[in-house]
């Protein structure tokens, strides 16, 4: 089980409502408010079907995520690219290992910042992922 909720203060119910976070034990939860009835989810299940999606997108855009992260490193060589395509290859491992440390505070002050949001319903299923600069799925300006 998670110890740390990763996207604390950046989840919201379907109404818009903030969804806060929790501890039971040493397990950490998404508390929903449903009418009243404040209905306790496990964090990991909502981290891991965000970073799922978020996953996802990344890898539908390999290409572009690799030279990106290739100029961010300032380096454009075989070798630099072969490391940044075989960490992308272990996304899943870094998954397990996020989901016990954490977001750093500035991350996630950065991340509410520039708009990023998860929406989620009562159940604990991911509605939507709201993520600045990102075009809708039905754009066609893509």
């Amino acid at each position: 089980m998670a110890r740390r909720a990763l996207f604390t203060g950046l989840v919201v119910d379907e109404a818009g409502q903030p969804v806060t976070a929790t501890h039971v034990g040493d397990t950490a939860f998404y508390v929903v408010n449903d009418a009243g009835f404040l209905r306790h989810i496990s964090s990991e299940e909502i981290d891991r079907q965000v970073l799922k999606r978020l996953q996802e997108q990344v890898l539908a855009n390999r290409d572009l995520a690799v030279a990106g992260m290739l100029q961010y490193l300032g380096q454009d060589d075989l070798f630099t690219k072969a490391a940044v395509e075989a960490s992308l290859a272990r996304m899943d491992e870094a998954t397990d290992q996020l989901l016990q440390t954490g977001l750093p505070e500035e991350a996630l002050a950065g991340l509410g910042m520039v708009g990023f949001r998860i929406v989620i319903d009562v159940h604990g299923e991911v509605v939507e992922v709201q993520m600045p600069g990102a075009a809708a799925p039905d754009d066609e300006s893509l």
